[in-house]
């Protein structure tokens, strides 16, 4: 489809987490750009009594993303109402703080429910509709965490994250004929209520007082959370949908780009300074060969 019709035409959306942070705002630009958008979150009566004032453009719907069967009674409710859905926001998800070493198991799994199976969930269903339709976006909500990740404390969410991700380039890439598009999304901070009341900061030892104590402390230095504003990051990835084009990854945030960088600059380096070692694994490759200095 051409950028430019696409841009005009009045598109669905389908968002969850939509109750605050970054979700709620993309909710309100979606509708800013005229648009139509479901809205889904653990109490949507909430939701629907803050939109009532946009009418019939906006379906709030209940959705638990840890659940197979609500994911896809969600969606059918998209279809029925809607017919389509052309741009599908896996939003929700949460980080609890805690050491590896003495993490809870079950809040650790609770967390990778939401914030990978929940992603899992609610892209599968909706794979099929948007196969039969030939087109829809897929934003996947990662973190820059989930791209260099190292952040103390929040071991469970990272590693959602970057499950999240490895998840999205094989599903993409099986998706690729149908004409669907996925993008994920890696923000740094932004001032909402994520590292808030949102997050449980359990107990943290002395012995990590230094790491993940360290890390607790940096989150909460500021008041008003990260330097990120959520209703220009909601802008942004709704012009980039409505585009007809997106990247593979959206970096958003000016941290996020400095990691980033600094991130892929690194690695760079030490897979140069390995190279020759990493070769010599192969059978058709000179072995062995003299490992790099310490430092690299």
């Amino acid at each position: 489809m051409n950028e430019d019709v696409r841009s005009t035409q009045q598109q669905v959306w389908f968002i969850t987490g939509s109750s605050r942070g970054i979700g709620r705002a993309l909710v309100t630009a979606v509708l800013d750009a005229g648009d139509l958008v479901v809205a889904t979150a653990r109490r949507p009566e909430v939701l629907a009594e803050e939109l009532k004032e946009y009418g019939d453009r906006v379906l709030a719907l209940p959705l638990d993303v840890t659940s197979p069967d609500a994911a896809r009674t969600a969606i059918d409710a998209t279809l029925a109402r809607f017919g389509r859905i052309d741009a599908l926001v896996n939003n929700a998800g949460y980080a609890n703080v805690s050491p590896v070493e003495t993490s809870d198991d079950a809040d650790f799994r609770a967390q990778f429910e939401a914030n990978f199976w929940g992603v899992y969930n609610v892209t599968k269903a909706a794979l099929p509709a948007l196969r039969r339709q030939g087109s829809g976006t897929v934003v996947q909500f990662s973190s820059i965490g989930g791209r260099v990740g190292g952040s103390p404390g929040i071991a469970s969410y990272q590693a959602a994250k970057f499950a999240v991700d490895g998840f999205t380039r094989v599903v993409a890439a099986e998706t690729a004929p149908f004409g669907v598009r996925f993008m994920v999304v890696e923000p740094s901070g932004f001032a909402t209520d994520w590292a808030g009341s949102s997050m449980t900061v359990h107990p943290v030892p002395e012995a990590y007082d230094e790491t993940v104590g360290a890390m607790n402390r940096r989150m909460r230095e500021s008041t008003s959370g990260g330097a990120g504003d959520p209703a220009r990051a909601a802008e942004i990835i709704v012009r980039t949908v409505r585009r007809g084009q997106v990247p593979s990854h959206l970096l958003l945030g000016a941290n996020a780009v400095s990691m980033a960088l600094d991130y892929s600059r690194s690695q760079l380096a030490q897979a140069g300074a390995w190279e020759k070692v990493s070769r010599s694994a192969d059978f058709t490759e000179t072995y062995p060969v003299e490992l790099p200095p310490k430092e690299a």
